[in-house]
């Protein structure tokens, strides 16, 4: 899917803020940890999928009540929902220089992806860190998407085009007001 930058400037999309804190010391030593084993950014980009992917459970699948939504509070309480681990896996990336973008699905409500931009491709690849269970398998891809969902038009599912700099604000609201998990998906976007 060919992604449209919301800002044109591709330094915006390595820039920290209150929810993609990759000046975090947990962030950071994560990062360090992770790029210890790889030799390139491709690797490292890999490296950093697989532990979000791997190490931190989707809340829905394990039924934890907690919401997070800062990539720090992701890291060190490892749980969160589809768009808290791509805040996660954001700010591993670009605390190693790598631009990346959070994207989105309608799937009967907003998912949540990261879009990376190697250097030397010149494009966004998405990918889908939300964690593998049976019947879903995302992979970590540069040569084709391999996402957990793939959009069934029929089903009026959605791609969103959009590679945003920074959280959508009808997610990041929705995150930050949710006390638990049964109250986040009551006011949880169904779309953007």
């Amino acid at each position: 899917m060919e992604m449209i930058q919301r800002v044109p400037q591709l330094s915006a999309y390595l820039a920290a803020d209150e929810s993609i804190d990759h000046e975090h010391p947990l962030v950071r030593e994560t990062a360090a940890a992770l790029r210890a084993g790889t030799v390139d950014e491709c690797a490292y980009a890999k490296a950093a999928f697989e532990f979000v992917r791997d190490t931190i459970p989707h809340s829905l699948d394990t039924q934890d009540p907690r919401v997070t939504w800062r990539a720090s509070d992701v890291l060190r309480h490892r749980t969160g929902i589809c768009c808290a681990k791509a805040h996660a896996l954001t700010a591993l990336l670009r605390a190693e220089g790598i631009p990346t973008a959070l994207c989105y699905q309608r799937l009967g409500v907003v998912h949540g992806l990261v879009a990376v931009r190697l250097p030397g491709s010149g494009r966004w690849v998405r990918q889908d860190p939300r964690g593998n269970r049976p019947g879903i398998d995302a992979q970590f891809s540069l040569d084709g998407e391999r996402l957990a969902f793939p959009v069934r038009p029929e089903s009026s599912e959605v791609d969103y085009p959009v590679a945003y700099d920074a959280p959508h604000p009808a997610v990041l609201r929705a995150l930050r007001s949710a006390s638990d998990l049964e109250s986040l998906w009551l006011r949880y976007p169904a779309e953007l």
